[in-house]
């Protein structure tokens, strides 16, 4: 858990006192170019971009940053340079993990975006910050320009956190967005992500809920104070949702849409990222495009709602400068030692959720489907609240929609073992949770 130390409160919020803060800057791509802008064109602050290092320079290099700017592609110009501040923003667990790491033994203090770096090693980088007495900051790794972390660690930092939920990955939201406004199947949706540069090429990460589940692991840790390794917490893919799965969740007034949630229940943390049906009145399913919504719930304070834009150069540039800005003040104050640290818990980690499910079948219809399903729902002890079936579909790939009443999620996934071998399934059943 990283911590901030005090700030000095100034008439000037940009401003930072006497003297200019060097930065370093560690990958010119979409982000770092962003953050390289901003730092150039704000005129009320003293920092000052002294070095950019990334592959191909000559390629790179641009005419609008100062001429005193060094452009380099060895990382010891950087860690034997004068700057203050090292901003990581390449992404990648190698090299830029021991470049981190040698910042720190370099006397410099550290911004990154890296999620999958923090998620898995973001623990041990904190603990080294604070050996070598410097900061790392990594407000960007999460919902980009959304101020979640700072807000978690330092706007709710006098409540009891229990539980944290919400829309982590943009380029998901903007695929179930696209199918459920547009009616097309979810290839089509993905292509045009793709095309409009929301997905990437490979779009693995965030189909899966990969990068989803590395934001998650980062919150459990700053909000829950909870040590989660990302691969402890299930991911379920969106790949499967459909068109038709939007007009079924619509009669149950609900949309769907990739639900990230880590909840502390005594010596358990249940936490998991999958689609799922939210009620049309929930802050959820409000979401739309490539927007981010987190919603944080405390013993005292009730929830909180952190939202907007998740992703792009400029929000996530801004976020970088945010937390550059809040080291260079520390520093400029003279307030560089941090306060200790709250005590990480180790917990279980379950995806077993208890809740109301929705399972969409596509099969070959003959009589006594519905009958068969009924009969191995009954002997997994599961209780069916509802059967819908949309009107018109061919008979050979039939839809339809059967809801259950509460239960575990491992009842139902033990009940679809059974069901997802019979011969008259077209496609394995789609089981999402319904979440009130």
């Amino acid at each position: 858990m990283i911590r901030r130390p005090k700030r000095v409160a100034s008439k000037q919020s940009g401003a930072l006192g006497a003297g200019t803060c060097n930065v370093a800057l560690l990958g010119f791509g979409t982000v770092g170019s962003s953050v390289a802008k901003i730092l150039c064109e704000r005129s009320n602050t003293d920092l000052r971009l002294t070095h950019v290092l990334n592959r191909n320079v000559a390629r790179k290099k641009v005419d609008w940053l100062p001429s005193s700017v060094e452009w380099t592609e060895n990382i010891d110009d950087v860690l034997s340079s004068n700057a203050e501040i090292v901003v990581e923003v390449m992404g990648g667990l190698q090299p830029t993990e021991d470049w981190i790491r040698r910042a720190f033994k370099s006397g410099k203090s550290v911004v990154t975006a890296n999620k999958q770096l923090i998620a898995q090693r973001g623990t041990e980088l904190v603990s080294l910050a604070r050996r070598m007495n410097q900061q790392i900051q990594f407000g960007a790794s999460v919902a980009g320009g959304v101020p979640v972390i700072s807000g978690l660690h330092e706007g709710l930092a006098g409540d009891e956190l229990f539980k944290i939920f919400g829309i982590l990955n943009g380029t998901c939201n903007y695929i179930l967005s696209q199918i459920e406004t547009n009616g097309i199947p979810f290839a089509t949706a993905l292509r045009e992500a793709q095309k409009l540069g929301f997905a990437e090429a490979d779009p693995t990460e965030d189909i899966e809920g990969l990068d989803a589940r590395a934001k998650l692991a980062i919150l459990a840790r700053v909000g829950l104070h909870c040590n989660v390794k990302p691969d402890s917490i299930m991911a379920h893919s969106i790949s499967a949702i459909d068109s038709v799965d939007f007009e079924y969740a619509n009669q149950l007034g609900c949309t769907i849409r990739q639900i990230s949630r880590a909840e502390l229940q005594g010596d358990n943390l249940f936490a998991a990222v999958q689609p799922a049906l939210v009620e049309l009145s929930s802050p959820l399913a409000r979401v739309e495009g490539s927007q981010n919504l987190v919603v944080a719930t405390g013993t005292y304070g009730g929830e909180t709602v952190f939202g907007g834009h998740g992703a792009g150069g400029h929000p996530t540039a801004v976020a970088v400068v945010s937390d550059i800005l809040a080291i260079a003040r520390s520093k400029r104050s003279a307030m560089t030692t941090m306060t200790e640290a709250p005590v990480e818990k180790t917990p279980t980690v379950t995806a077993e959720l208890t809740a109301k499910h929705y399972l969409r079948f596509l099969v070959k219809d003959r009589p006594g489907i519905i009958a068969r399903l009924a009969t191995i729902l009954s002997h997994c002890h599961i209780n069916i609240d509802a059967v819908v079936q949309k009107p018109g579909c061919p008979k050979s790939h039939l839809p339809f929609l059967i809801t259950l009443e509460e239960c575990k999620a491992s009842l139902v996934e033990q009940a679809l073992q059974k069901i997802n071998s019979l011969d008259f399934q077209v496609q394995p059943c789609l089981h999402l949770p319904i979440l009130e």
